[in-house]
């Protein structure tokens, strides 16, 4: 069928065309947004889950909802290797400076002078143009936890005072190192006390709920922490067949139910397996047998871009470890076996389990246990690695 209107949209973050199977997720969160600007702060969402869950996509409906409401929205992607008070600073200069135009506001003035306060005290030499004196004694102990909290303070302030509220939407939160994520944590928890309009929304693998509880031990009274996993049978049937329908082309029964068991539901795999089926498909109704002529299409798209990029950024001792784990199936599995599977003591492998789960690649659902965050990484490695 044309590509050209293939309605299917693979990609990193990438909204699909059916956002299927999170309607209580984003009510959840509309709940949480519209308390905060009332002056009732309370639970936000922190959305945990494996790589393709579609989390990134959860989060960017959550910021447009909040934009449509009238919110101010700052939307960060954490670094893995990189500075995140300065990304925080130029967020929230982008937040501040709307609101001081027009009428002025001795709030809106305060936080432009905390914000340019908190900016000379950035480490990494980088300072936020604000056409405003610092405010000295605010925003500048050097304490990150109390100098953020300062910041997010008088923003929260000057939202309030021009009728309007604040989401900090926050991705890939796992790579905050531990004393940023800790400042969060402390911020948050001192604009939700002052019942003031502001939200710390975010995403994150799976360890992302173990650490916050270890940064700060109160992390679970501020946020839910809700498992964004793959969608049932019948969210993946429709999140499949409903732009099939849009496009004017529909998907045998059969077809479907190839699609949904091949890719076990993930959004992201939904949308590879869409995407080329659409493409090899002569017309519609799309069959089976446009399905199996698809497969092999699909398997090398997501071993190239999905599955092998993650090898890339790994030691040979790294993938040696990743090959043991796919030797005993999908996981999760006890520290110990793996151990055993490479012959070693486990003691002398913790270092390469903690880089793994510093690069994003497993986690640890349970003390002692490790998974991976890629869905079906150990079918790839025993593919593309040999599995002794």
């Amino acid at each position: 069928m044309d590509e050209l209107l293939n309605p299917y949209r693979p990609g990193a973050g990438t909204p699909p065309p059916a956002l299927t199977g999170r309607d209580d997720l984003i009510n959840r969160f509309g709940i949480a947004f519209r308390r905060a600007v009332a002056g009732r702060p309370g639970k936000s969402l922190m959305l945990i889950g494996l790589r393709g869950a579609g989390k990134t996509v959860l989060l960017n409906r959550f910021a447009e909802i909040a934009e449509q409401e009238g919110f101010r929205v700052g939307l960060i992607e954490a670094p893995e290797h990189g500075h995140f008070p300065t990304l925080l600073a130029a967020r929230l200069r982008r937040i501040l400076l709307p609101l001081s135009t027009n009428v002025v506001s001795t709030a809106v003035t305060r936080a432009l002078r905390v914000l340019k306060t908190f900016s000379l005290q950035l480490p990494d030499g980088t300072r936020v143009s604000v056409d405003v004196e610092a405010l000295r004694g605010v925003a500048d102990s050097g304490n990150l936890a109390e100098d953020v909290t300062d910041l997010l303070v008088a923003c929260g302030e000057a939202a309030r005072d021009r009728g309007t509220g604040i989401v900090l939407a926050i991705d890939e939160l796992q790579y905050l190192r531990a004393h940023e994520l800790a400042a969060l944590i402390v911020a948050i928890h001192r604009t939700n006390q002052l019942n003031l309009p502001v939200i710390l929304t975010g995403a994150g693998l799976p360890q992302l709920r173990g650490l916050a509880g270890e940064a700060k031990s109160y992390a679970e009274r501020l946020f839910d922490f809700p498992v964004i996993g793959s969608l049932d049978p019948d969210d993946a049937r429709t999140a499949l067949a409903v732009p099939a329908l849009e496009s004017g082309a529909s998907i045998e029964e059969e077809a479907l139910d190839i699609m949904v068991a091949r890719s076990h539901g993930y959004p992201y795999f939904l949308q590879e397996w869409g995407y080329h089926v659409w493409n090899v498909a002569p017309s519609s109704p799309i069959t089976a047998d446009d399905v199996e002529r698809a497969a092999p299409r699909v398997q090398d798209q997501l071993d190239q871009n999905f599955f092998l990029v993650r090898l890339d950024r790994l030691t040979p001792k790294e993938r040696e470890y990743l090959v043991a784990m796919a030797a005993l199936g999908p996981g999760p599995h006890r520290s110990g076996d793996i151990a055993a599977r490479l012959g070693v003591r486990v003691e002398s492998i913790a270092p390469r389990r903690s880089a793994l789960i510093a690069k994003g690649i497993i986690y640890s659902p349970a003390h002692g246990d490790t998974a991976f965050t890629v869905p079906l990484f150990d079918d790839f490695l025993q593919r593309a690695l040999p599995v002794p």
